[in-house]
């Protein structure tokens, strides 16, 4: 098997996750994060409105990473931002990490909404 190096320009990839805690860029971050291009936010949980909808006009999709589990959203939050042109994905938290290392890596115009496992 052949391994190729990643390289993520400025973006900070999400180097692991575990047990109430994230590993973006070498550093951890404990409890629920918002992640951008521009860095890495401590999150109130998922219905942290104000800190989300923020980010209209940086990002095209949000991956908001569940927990453990796949989970809905608050309907009228995925109804705001998609109001807002900016799409949303949900997924359990793990499946959310491994997306937004590949959207990041492609220089996608992406966020990370999630919850620690």
């Amino acid at each position: 098997m052949r391994f190729t190096q990643v390289d993520f320009g400025d973006v900070q990839p999400i180097d692991g996750y575990g047990q109430g805690f994230f590993r973006i860029g070498g550093q951890v971050y404990e409890g629920a994060v918002l992640l951008t291009a521009s860095g890495v936010e401590p999150l109130e949980g998922l219905r942290d409105r104000a800190r989300i909808m923020a980010l209209v006009g940086e990002i095209d999709v949000i991956l908001f990473g569940t927990g453990t589990e796949i989970a809905h959203i608050d309907a009228g939050l995925r109804a705001e931002i998609e109001a807002a042109g900016i799409g949303a994905e949900v997924m359990n938290t793990p499946a959310a990490c491994r997306t937004w290392n590949v959207l990041a890596a492609e220089g996608r115009r992406v966020a990370l909404a999630a919850l620690p496992v």
